[in-house]
């Protein structure tokens, strides 16, 4: 089949999957895009690509500024019609969208109608959901209709999809409110990459570069936007100054990486390094350079967002200090599968203690990033993973042009 994935983050494990399948004898098509400026898996062509693979960064003219909303409405809006010429050029029997701003799903969803092409939406983030929050604090009165008129929007696009896939059950009671057809749902877990994050050693080229090779060392990778709170950052670094013998580096972008910045600058938070994103071939070297991998997600995100961060530290065979409500997928992970320690991100005092307790015991960070490797060598093998999708794929063929994916009861709705 002609398949076309779209990633609009370019995260490692989905374009892992494109390779898969293309591998089986698929033509496979990945997007993402390439004005998005978050960090991107292996998205440039490798030696030992198969035939039918191909990948390309979709880039448009308008500028993409994250936190300034009406220009970041134009650019999705303009990006989704980008999207949607490039869907119509390549003639996919399938499409998959991942990660995608919902207005860049309408023209997408509405040509894949018109033109009988499987849709399948994969659920990240309820972004509808998220949005309604977001926008409710930002623009206490106006927000909560904007938001609700992208819940409302998410619902649409779930019910008009030959097939959902779910990243986590949490998601399902939403959908089954939502008038999903059960049988149109598949959860799929989120993975990482194996090989593209494999453990290494911890004195390595990338730790001596930066100078923590030789002392305890807490690194957090990735975005840190609006569901992250650099506070909680701030004060681990501020309690590793005083500790003075361990630093704490942050791999980052965006607001909250400037605030730390500042907050660096203002109170002299010297155990705090900054760094920008880095090469996506060194991100094993990175990860290796930890005694302990942080990520915190904020309280009110705990439903709607499973941080992919984290999936990746579990591949590294590194402990995970994770602030992240308890009922979160992640938190679920990390504590079922003793693979590092979860905290709650309303408690700055407990992720210190979490943070000396791993930096002070060296057995036990072993057996915790033992654990955590352990774990990802079981659940993120990817034939397991494209075999389930090859089963939403067909299903998403068989329906296509046939209606839309409503539960019996709402089909008339």
């Amino acid at each position: 089949m002609r398949i076309l994935i779209h990633d609009y983050a370019g995260h490692p494990f989905q374009v892992q999957l494109s390779r898969t399948l293309a591998r089986r004898g698929h033509e496979v098509l990945h997007l993402y895009s390439a004005s998005n400026p978050t960090p991107k898996g292996a998205v440039a062509p490798r030696a030992d690509d198969p035939a039918g693979f191909a990948v390309e960064g979709l880039r448009i003219d308008s500028s993409y500024e994250r936190y300034s909303y009406i220009r970041r409405w134009r650019h999705e809006r303009d990006y989704g019609r980008r999207l949607a010429a490039r869907v119509a050029a390549w003639a996919p029997d399938i499409v998959i969208l991942a990660n995608t701003p919902l207005d860049s799903v309408a023209p997408v969803q509405a040509l894949c109608r018109k033109r009988d092409i499987g849709f399948v939406l994969w659920i990240q983030d309820l972004l509808g959901i998220a949005t309604e929050r977001i926008l409710a604090n930002a623009i206490p009165v106006a927000g909560r209709f904007i938001g609700a008129w992208y819940v409302a929007m998410e619902r649409r696009f779930a019910r008009r999809s030959d097939h959902v896939v779910l990243i986590t059950e949490d998601f399902r009671p939403i959908l089954d409110g939502w008038g999903v057809a059960p049988d149109r749902m598949t959860v799929i877990e989120n993975w990482a990459p194996l090989d593209d994050f494999r453990p290494a050693p911890r004195d390595n080229p990338w730790a001596h570069e930066h100078g923590i090779a030789a002392c305890p060392a807490i690194v957090y990778t990735g975005m840190m936007g609006l569901k992250h709170n650099p506070a909680l950052v701030r004060d681990l670094a501020a309690h590793l100054t005083r500790r003075g013998d361990a630093r704490l580096v942050v791999v980052s972008e965006g607001r909250g990486a400037d605030w730390l910045r500042e907050r660096k600058a203002a109170e002299g938070l010297d155990a705090l390094d900054l760094l920008p994103f880095q090469l996506f071939d060194r991100m094993a070297e990175v990860m290796a350079s930890a005694d302990a991998l942080l990520a915190v997600l904020e309280p009110d995100a705990g439903v709607f967002s499973v941080p992919s961060k984290v999936l990746s530290y579990l591949c590294a065979g590194r402990p995970i200090l994770l602030a992240s409500p308890a009922e979160n997928l992640a938190a679920r992970i990390v504590s079922r599968h003793k693979a590092g320690i979860a905290v709650s991100p309303s408690d700055p005092a407990a992720l210190i203690a979490a943070a000396d307790r791993l930096l002070d015991n060296p057995e036990e960070r072993a057996r915790l990033g033992h654990n955590a490797r352990e774990y990802a060598m079981t659940a993120f093998a990817i034939d397991g993973i494209a075999d389930r999708f090859e089963t939403v794929i067909a299903d998403a063929a068989a329906h296509a042009g046939r209606g839309t994916g409503l539960a019996p009861e709402t089909s008339r709705n």
